[in-house]
């Protein structure tokens, strides 16, 4: 399903592919925030930037909260849910903008993209950014779906989204989240990448 500005809702498919990405990175995030290489308002920018690509309002809504709560201004803020980054301050620029392909490319970054935030931010600073876009990502997938539903019923439809595919994804996100969740543990064990491409 598509919106008048193409931006496509998730398949079922999809969603789990976003959600077993999601958990393989968890460790990641822990780790880039204990080494101090990813701030609350660091990974706010992030995700409110992958927020602005997918269009989730209930993630807009919940990170905005969290952004003013921890220092970023009003002005900064809507700018980022405008997609300009003009006062995303100029050592998280590279981070916002990777964040931001990495949702317009539907979590299919080009290995140039990942190799520019490797050298920039070295490894630990780059999964961490990685994790925090993830996500995300997985909380765009449910926050548009959940979203789209309760909207439905105060007549204000997505007009990406259909009761069906609505429906579909809630009675699926419970099995998703445990398959994902046991899926990614498997790959970590097995130590496979965190990304390929």
């Amino acid at each position: 399903m598509t919106d008048s500005r193409g931006k496509k809702l998730y398949s079922i498919p999809e969603t789990y592919c976003i959600i077993v990405n999601a958990m393989r990175s968890i460790p990641d995030l822990k780790c880039a925030r204990r080494s101090g290489e990813m701030t609350t308002p660091f990974m706010e920018r992030v995700m409110l930037a992958v927020t602005e690509v997918n269009g989730c309002a209930l993630c807009s809504y919940y990170h905005t909260r969290v952004a003013l709560e921890n220092g970023m201004n009003a002005a900064e803020i809507k700018g980022m849910l405008g997609g300009e980054f003009a006062d995303v301050p100029e050592a998280e620029l590279p981070a916002v903008l990777f964040a931001q392909h990495y949702a317009d490319t539907r979590g299919k970054p080009s290995k140039q993209a990942w190799e520019r935030l490797l050298a920039v931010y070295g490894e630990t600073g780059a999964y961490g950014i990685l994790a925090a876009t993830r996500m995300i990502m997985m909380g765009n997938a449910f926050g548009i779906v959940w979203g789209s539903f309760f909207n439905r019923f105060r007549g204000k439809a997505d007009a990406r989204s259909n009761l069906w595919y609505e429906l579909a994804q809630i009675i699926c996100t419970v099995p998703l989240v445990l398959a994902g969740m046991l899926h990614a543990g498997i790959l970590r064990l097995m130590k496979k990448p965190v990304l390929t491409f």
